[in-house]
């Protein structure tokens, strides 16, 4: 009788347990890939609207209003299934909502016009949109015919729980990271209603799966509805609370949709740069394949431990003079704090400002320029450089790899029957560089759970920075460099009309070419890579010529619209133009905020 007790139990869960998966096996894909059809229906026809609306904009200026208010609701139901498409058709449908300048796709060197609801936003906020009235209509069309294609590529399309769940928790990264800045709707500051519709968009979605874990499914639901309300009651964008939503809302969102997946067992590849095993994007620990982590093997701390000493070691350099640590001194957070280095050739100063090296490992490419895709060809490039290093390998080989200390060293990093060289003792430079990652801010810590770690004017300078001030749509947290959220797949370059000097009076724009030295093309005219704003306060002096003294005057630069906005010639300059209206007290403040990225280093 027990026996059959327990059968009958057990034949009770299992219909329980089968009525909550589908027919096809699972939980929650196949309701949602039908949910996401159905909304895209929604944005189709709010995309032949916007068609219309566009159709009818004339200098009357109701007309261009109109036209903005149907943008708003066009991208508010796109950012209903941003998630779906951006996670499962990125290359078909990346252009929808892509950046509104000029791409050039390497290593092609392919032109990618601007196009999409952002370059619509630009040109409807232009100062007589109605005389870009050809392009906007033109921009309209394409819209609206690419995403009517869009329902024929779901036509026996499949997608499993797994990967559903990780596109879910990549959505909440770009809320935190991209959408809390106005990312792509600058102009229009429409982010908060967007986030708040798109969180009700997951709420949905993620039911199914909730309901299996009622534990940590009902606190994501929970945490859903809570960030809708406070999305709806705080929707201003200039003084939306960026650091009250990621504290209460946005960040224990993400620990517990990773609590709810690993119940789930729905762990998806994790290959990329997230690690999806982190709570949450801002942890120490929540990008992977850059760097050392804390999980570690000996040999890799073995290997960062050589690479400290030949980092010190002048034996590198043509004259033994000169190392790593000349101009990346460690008391100095790794820079040097002159304008521009001095080069080996007497008289002589070198192109660019000298960079830190905290967090130069996180990264896609190396040099102001990105000249150099990895740490190992920028270890190569200024060891060899004339002006730098002026290193040969035959010194290199004499006064480094033959000596018994390092030559020891190298046979037990390194068995082969190949003889160490230049190669290994790149990559162990670069594995101590790779260390240089600290994260343990007074913003790293308040985020972290520390209420008292941030000044109330240090957390409205983060508001700001993130907000008004439009920092973070090109310094991207949680690194405030240019790795772009989500993936963290690509780092960006701008182009700023950068000035010769802070004096802005008498604004010159300064004569070095950036990346259109290495490809000849005329949007790499002036681009630089976007450095990281950690450790700002202990870096000065600043931008690649290192000519701007101070904090205070980078902002003033930002704030005045960049070179473009002092009015030089700066064609395709990627920083807006328009001026920022920042006061005194919010200069400060971001200023402040800078200061608290400053990590303790010893």
């Amino acid at each position: 009788m027990k026996n059959k007790l327990v059968i009958i139990l057990f034949l009770f869960s299992f219909i329980l347990i089968a009525a909550k998966v589908g027919d096809d096996g699972n939980i929650g894909a196949s309701q949602g890939l039908e949910y996401y059809k159905t909304e895209l229906g929604i944005f189709i026809r709010s995309t032949q609207m916007l068609q219309k609306v566009i159709g009818k904009i004339s200098e009357d200026s109701s007309s261009i209003q109109n036209a903005k208010k149907s943008l708003l609701q066009c991208r508010r139901d796109y950012k209903r299934i941003e998630c779906f498409l951006t996670y499962f058709f990125q290359s078909e449908t990346g252009f929808y909502n892509a950046a509104p300048k000029t791409e050039v796709e390497e290593p092609e060197l392919e032109l990618v016009e601007p196009m999409g609801l952002q370059y619509i936003e630009t040109l409807l906020f232009e100062e007589n949109p109605h005389l870009a009235k050809s392009k906007l209509v033109e921009q309209a069309e394409i819209l609206t015919s690419s995403v009517q294609d869009m329902p024929s590529l779901l036509y026996n399309f499949k997608i499993n729980d797994a990967q559903m769940m990780q596109s879910l928790r990549l959505e909440l990264i770009r809320w935190s990271t991209l959408s809390i800045a106005g990312f792509d709707a600058p102009l229009l500051k429409s982010s908060m209603s967007e986030i708040a519709e798109a969180s009700a968009s997951m709420r949905r979605v993620i039911k199914p799966y909730s309901d299996q874990k009622p534990l940590h499914g009902a606190r994501v639901d929970a945490l859903l509805e809570q960030s809708i309300i406070y999305l709806h009651n705080h929707s201003d964008f200039d003084t939306f609370n960026r650091m009250d939503y990621l504290l209460h809302y946005a960040l224990p969102l993400q620990k517990e949709m990773r609590l709810l997946t690993k119940d789930l067992k729905l762990e998806a590849d994790s290959a990329g740069f997230v690690n999806y095993d982190a709570d949450n994007i801002y942890q120490p620990n929540a990008l992977k394949g850059f760097r050392k982590q804390q999980k570690h093997s000996k040999k890799e701390s073995r290997l960062a431990r050589l690479g400290e000493k030949l980092f010190f070691d002048p034996a590198l350099s043509g004259n033994l003079k000169v190392s790593c640590a000349s101009c990346h001194q460690k008391e100095n957070y790794f820079t040097d704090l002159k304008v521009r280095s001095s080069a080996l050739i007497r008289d002589s100063i070198l192109q660019r400002n000298t960079p830190t090296l905290f967090y130069a490992a996180m990264q896609h490419s190396q040099f102001w320029d990105g000249r150099a895709q990895n740490l190992d060809a920028q270890v190569h490039d200024v060891i060899f450089n004339p002006l730098e290093m002026g290193g040969s390998k035959h010194l290199i080989s004499k006064n480094i790899l033959s000596k018994k200390q390092y030559k020891t060293a190298f046979a037990e990093l390194f068995v082969s029957s190949r003889t160490p060289g230049m190669n290994e003792l790149a990559a162990a430079i670069s594995a101590y560089i790779k260390t240089l990652a600290p994260m343990n801010s007074a913003f790293d810590r308040a985020l972290a759970g520390n209420k008292h770690s941030m000044t109330a004017q240090q957390v409205e300078g983060f508001n700001l920075f993130m907000g008004k001030a439009q920092c973070g749509t090109c310094h991207f947290p949680p690194l405030f460099n240019g790795l772009v959220p989500p993936l963290f797949d690509r780092s960006e370059l701008e182009i700023l009309g950068t000035t010769k000097n802070d004096d802005f009076t008498k604004a010159e724009l300064d004569l070095d070419e950036g990346r259109y030295k290495i490809y000849k093309i005329h949007f790499y005219k002036g681009a630089f890579k976007t450095p990281t704003v950690r450790n700002a306060a202990k870096t000065f002096p600043y931008m690649h010529n290192g000519n701007f003294s101070s904090l205070e005057k980078v902002v003033e630069f930002y704030n005045l619209g960049g070179g473009k906005g002092l009015g030089l010639d700066v064609p395709d300059q990627t920083l807006s133009s328009t001026p920022l209206k920042l006061s005194p007290k919010e200069t400060a403040s971001i200023v402040s905020f800078m200061e608290a990225l400053t990590d303790n280093y010893k």
